[in-house]
């Protein structure tokens, strides 16, 4: 019997599902595409004009989590009300994280980042909490786009 997680995050693509399965294959170690299938051809299903080829059902596991994914067109686009959390190790793990998926700048801070696909995720240190015990803190980490995590132990 094939056992699922009970949550898994989904994520809709306006046609580029496939390109951004691979990209967070390559970003995240640990990480493998499972299984695309595809739209069948629109001869079969006049609803499915213009998107032969294109994913219908992805599956991927980025780092051990398991993600689902489909190309659905314009309809949907992501924002930062939902976002996934990169608990980072050390700074350079940080910095390895944040040049890979930080592609907007403008939507850059406290930690949180955009990526080329309109994902925003949030590249923290794994042991954050520590760094938002004193007002000095949590003053020094408002300004921040990207994590320092000097600057966050000398405020």
């Amino acid at each position: 019997m094939i056992t699922a997680p009970l949550i898994r995050p989904f994520l809709w693509f306006d046609g580029n599902a496939r390109e951004a399965m691979q990209y967070y294959c390559e970003v995240f170690p640990e990480s493998r595409i499972d299984r695309i299938d595809e739209y069948p051809d629109e001869s079969i299903d006049p609803h499915f004009e213009g998107m032969a080829g294109k994913v219908i059902n992805g599956e991927f596991t980025l780092a051990g989590t398991a993600f689902g994914c489909l190309d659905g067109g314009p309809y949907f686009t992501f924002n930062e009300s939902i976002s996934f959390v990169v608990a980072c190790r050390d700074q350079a793990e940080i910095d390895y994280y944040w040049e890979r998926l930080s592609s907007v700048p403008e939507a850059e801070q406290c930690g949180w980042c955009k990526d080329r696909f309109g994902v925003s995720w949030q590249i923290v240190p794994v042991d954050f909490d520590r760094f938002m015990r004193t007002p000095e803190q949590i003053q020094a980490f408002m300004k921040m786009k990207k994590i320092v995590i000097a600057e966050l132990e000398a405020a």
